[in-house]
């Protein structure tokens, strides 16, 4: 019998989900067929990692320049599929105690698809198991300045004082003050870099990369980035000790 996921250590996975276009345009389709195929791999690994009792798994589904850059049909035919993803998912996410949470500029997205996004996080709020946060519109530099700002406006208001100021100050004060920090960032399809993702939140995360486009990278490959990650010894900048080796 295979063995479960091996949750032990790891509080947050995050997922730059990379390829669904030259997937498509490797098959001959359209580009729009890759980000439809690639919504069964997010409701496999949705679904296994809250069965396995991950605590928190975060997926990057639409940056800030993608979502300004890319084609206005390509973008419509996104949030029909996000939309039509949050309608369709929520019995799954209720029947696996999935919570729904986001980070980005979620409300400069269509009304339409803003309401539905934010019913699902209501529905899903009193859910205690594994959190899935979607990045939508997200950048982490925009994140970091509106971070900054809150920062200033609370210590110009006398709420924070700068000499004491902690990095933990400034966490509290990023889009989503009760993420954890990122412990395995998994990416797919090849390219090797962070893409303006969790900035401050990957700063010790391990890294692992894959040539598998996201249509084709389902649990056995996400369970095989995890057992990468438990392969690892995690300095944090100290010495590692012969027993740890």
């Amino acid at each position: 019998m295979k063995a479960p996921l091996d949750v032990n250590g790891l509080r947050h996975v995050a997922v730059i989900m990379d390829g669904n276009g030259r997937w498509a345009e490797a098959r001959g389709l359209v580009r729009t067929r890759g980000h439809r195929a690639g919504v069964d791999s997010v409701r496999e690994i949705v679904t296994e990692s809250a069965r396995a009792g991950l605590p928190w798994l975060s997926l990057f589904a639409l940056s800030t320049e993608n979502y300004q850059r890319r084609p206005r049909h390509e973008i419509r035919s996104l949030m029909a599929l996000l939309r039509r993803f949050m309608i369709r998912e929520r019995p799954t996410f209720m029947e696996n105690d999935v919570r729904l949470r986001t980070v980005g500029l979620v409300d400069e997205l269509p009304p339409r698809v803003v309401e539905t996004i934010r019913e699902t996080e209501e529905l899903t709020k009193g859910n205690g198991g594994t959190v899935l946060c979607l990045a939508l519109n997200y950048g982490g530099r925009r994140e970091l300045l509106d971070a900054a700002k809150r920062f200033a406006v609370d210590a110009a208001a006398g709420r924070l004082d700068l000499e004491a100021a902690t990095e933990d100050d400034l966490a509290r004060r990023l889009g989503d003050d009760t993420m954890p920090e990122v412990d395995l960032l998994i990416r797919t399809a090849g390219e090797m870099r962070i893409s303006n993702f969790l900035l401050w939140q990957v700063s010790y995360a391990e890294l692992v990369f894959t040539s598998t486009c996201w249509p084709e990278f389902r649990f056995p490959q996400f369970e095989e980035a995890v057992a990468t990650y438990h392969g690892r010894i995690r300095r944090f900048g100290r010495v590692i000790t012969e027993e740890e080796r």
